[in-house]
């Protein structure tokens, strides 16, 4: 009965793959002309109606219902993981992700390619590489690896954090420092019945379990983290683009690591979603502070040296975690990936890697937050280029820079950091964002009646802006390089590690 359902559920998904591709020949005869020429209309679906509609939009895009004719699809992950083996594409036609993301973004799927990079490069011998790997906090999948972290408990202690492996926007995270503050949830799984097939019932969520950060690095006593965008291109060969702006998180209660503060989510955890039913949440800031803003105040703490090593980590984690999945993603000329990145920087100045998005949140809570998810997103689809306008050898568009593209692409000579995370946009970038035809994201919705004056009549620039940074491009609060100088010199610890990748 098994194979009889496999076969039948084989033979309808063959069936709608060949109605598809029918469909899509039938209308490929009049759309190939169009599409092979510059400046054709882009044909766009999505059922999201936030920042990202907005955008698409704006560039004069053409929203469609249709299934198979449209240029560029940003569909939800169930979508992809669910119809897109089912149907063909045209060789112009992109999606938004690839077909196992999971392997990054799932939590436990995450650790696992981690720990197991970490193995590869140790039985190769590259053991000061595969020690650079300890940006992920100790952690256990559980119920399946419960006694080994019951064993690591019992030897050191300390406070830890459960999280559900594949929730989001703080959903079902605490914290806790003793065994019996877990006993509940551990008694539903070790001890259910069994069923009739003689195995163990277990319907019990996977959590993974950290070993919990208690000494972040604070801003006026608040703990936060970081909110960074790459994107993907390609996983083979793997090409990585990183953007500039970004956002640090914060929360609105002054950290405390006392025992008796352990259950306060609003000190612990910086999720918006969590932050905004504080009852002292700023509404008008949302609890965030934009990424360069952040940087000038550290350089002006620690100095230019230190924060530029510190933001060269911090890129090294969003590659190291990339280099640990390559090997496992299927990559497809298609699919592009728009990934958020959560950071959080402890007291020593090392970065954490907390967990990747494969959808992060573009609804906007502020007008900065709007354009600046906004400006992202309209170099989002510079990069991906559907109109056709790029030369392909690129190294930076708009706020993106390539960082990776099958070996370390290095910043320009001139420049006074290892990277641009961070660095001033571009002078050149794109008009203020004007208002989306229709109410989208929450803030938009509130907001729209103010901003329905002139402003309206601003719309994104049709043609594509290719930023090549200045040597003078850099923060006034960074110190001037050397004349002498002619080459970026990276810190110590960053140039033995940036031998260049085939």
């Amino acid at each position: 009965e098994t194979s009889e359902r496999f076969a039948a559920q084989t033979r309808r998904m063959r069936a709608r793959r060949d109605a598809a591709r029918r469909s899509s020949a039938a209308s490929s005869g009049a759309s190939m002309a169009d599409r092979s020429t510059p400046g054709h209309q882009v044909r766009f679906r999505t059922s999201f109606s936030n920042t990202v509609y907005d955008v698409m939009k704006r560039r004069g895009w053409i929203e469609t219902d249709s299934d198979t004719d449209w240029d560029l699809h940003w569909a939800e992950r169930d979508w992809v993981y669910e119809v897109f083996d089912t149907m063909h594409l045209e060789a112009w036609q992109r999606l938004n992700h690839f077909r196992n993301g999971r392997e990054l973004c799932r939590k436990d799927l995450l650790v696992k390619n981690l720990k197991r990079r970490r193995r590869q490069l140790e039985r190769e011998g590259k053991h000061e590489e595969a020690e650079a790997f300890d940006f992920s906090p100790v952690t256990f999948v559980l119920p399946k690896e419960y006694a080994m972290f019951v064993e690591e408990f019992k030897r050191t202690g300390g406070v830890w954090i459960m999280k559900p492996i594949g929730s989001a926007q703080g959903k079902g995270i605490f914290l806790f420092s003793r065994l019996s503050e877990i006993s509940e949830w551990r008694t539903d799984y070790r001890f259910r019945g069994k069923g009739a097939d003689h195995k163990q019932e277990s319907d019990v969520e996977a959590y993974v379990v950290q070993r919990y950060i208690m000494n972040p690095y604070l801003i006026g006593g608040k703990k936060f983290d970081l909110r960074i965008y790459v994107m993907v291109s390609s996983f083979s060969p793997l090409q990585v683009w990183l953007h500039r702006s970004g956002f640090s998180r914060f929360s609105h209660s002054r950290y405390s690591s006392e025992p008796g503060d352990i259950a306060n989510n609003f000190m612990h955890l910086t999720n918006v979603a969590i932050q905004k039913t504080a009852e002292n949440y700023d509404a008008r800031s949302g609890g965030k502070w934009d990424i360069r803003s952040l940087k000038l105040y550290m350089v002006s703490q620690f100095g230019r040296e230190m924060v530029d090593e510190l933001f060269w980590r911090i890129m090294m984690v969003v590659l190291r975690s990339l280099f640990a999945v390559q090997q496992v993603m299927i990559s497809d000329r298609h699919c592009f990936e728009l990934y958020g990145y959560d950071i959080l920087i402890d007291d020593t100045l090392k970065p954490w890697l907390i967990e990747v998005n494969a959808s992060p949140s573009l609804t906007a809570n502020t007008k900065e937050d709007y354009d600046l998810k906004c400006q992202m997103l309209n170099d989002v689809f510079d990069v991906i280029d559907v109109e056709g306008k790029l030369s392909g050898d690129e190294e930076h568009v708009g706020g993106f820079d390539l960082i990776y593209d099958n070996g370390f692409v290095d910043v320009e000579q001139g420049s006074c950091w290892s990277t641009l995370l961070g660095s001033a946009m571009p002078r050149t970038f794109g008009d203020r964002l004007a208002p989306a035809p229709r109410p989208s994201s929450g803030y938009h919705a509130a907001s729209s009646q103010q901003s329905s004056s002139g402003e309206d009549a601003h719309r994104l620039r049709q043609e594509r802006t290719v930023y090549q940074p200045s040597r003078e491009d850099t923060s006034a609060a960074a110190a001037e390089k050397p004349s002498g100088s002619k080459k970026k010199q990276r810190p110590l610890s960053s140039r033995r590690n940036l031998k260049r990748a085939s």
